[in-house]
């Protein structure tokens, strides 16, 4: 059977941005007043794998590393149509940066099952480092391609994706075990039904802590993280905002004086 792997994570809420702290001391965001979402980009990933799993025979798993509430996210994913989910949670996975992250999905990822495609949002709301999903590829030992904006699935191992690049987009093949980090052009995400949330309720979550991986603890986390953060702060920004009067013809003549006064003109 097919098994694919989604790796999805549960961000703080963008319509609450506002409430999202800095701890003073460890320089890493403090987020536990408000709630979890699926991240976006992540969605999509979601709808390629089950758009595949119409296609071909083959066993979803979603996997995400973050606090025991993110369990309510891997349970939409599963009221979606993925088969299984797996939260890593424990306080030692806390503050990883991109490095860490990858590292502990990708042992994670391994302990699940060895699958034939990973993927993946292309970034994350809260971090959009971009980085997390071509890290996974190397500590899986498999390739990546990122920005993936069509997947072409073939019956051998070899697919085709197209890639968005700047201006552009590529074309090539890709081998098969790979990680597949994809953006919103992809496709359009699927609303949950009511059919896919009573199934949901029979599917299984495992939750596993930095134990169940058997990987050294120092490894894990903000330990394990090899980005240091000298500072970190809250920028403010303040406009001045100046109502022109007059008629059209004297708002423009006064619009221009000033712009070029200012020096843009």
């Amino acid at each position: 059977m097919f098994k694919i792997i989604v790796c999805i994570k549960a961000v703080p809420d963008p319509k609450m941005a506002s409430e999202i702290k800095i701890d003073p001391q460890t320089k890493t965001l403090t987020r536990a007043n408000v709630p979890l979402v699926l991240n976006q980009l992540d969605k999509h990933a979601m709808e390629a794998a089950l758009v595949l799993k119409s296609e071909v025979d083959c066993e979803i798993t979603v996997v995400s590393m973050g606090p025991p509430p993110a369990a309510a996210i891997l349970k939409e994913c599963l009221a979606m149509g993925a088969d299984r989910g797996v939260l890593l949670s424990d306080r030692a996975f806390g503050g990883a940066d991109a490095y860490a992250t990858a590292y502990t999905l990708a042992r994670g990822i391994e302990k699940i099952c060895t699958p034939d495609l990973v993927l993946c949002g292309m970034a994350s709301s809260d971090g959009s480092t971009e980085w997390v999903a071509p890290e996974l590829g190397v500590f899986l030992d498999m390739p990546v391609v990122t920005g993936v904006k069509k997947i072409t699935a073939d019956s051998g191992k070899w697919w085709q994706i197209k890639s968005h690049i700047d201006n552009g987009y590529r074309l090539l093949k890709v081998e098969l075990p790979a990680v597949l980090a994809v953006t919103r052009e992809l496709n359009d995400p699927r609303n949950i039904s009511f059919s896919g949330i009573i199934k949901a309720r029979k599917k299984e979550i495992s939750t596993w802590d930095f134990k169940a991986l058997e990987v050294p603890e120092s490894s894990l986390g903000l330990a394990g993280s090899p980005t240091i953060i000298s500072d970190l702060r809250v920028s403010s920004s303040k406009r001045k905002v100046e109502l022109l009067e007059g008629t059209r013809e004297e708002k423009a003549e006064q619009l221009v004086q000033k712009l070029a006064a200012a020096g843009i003109l």
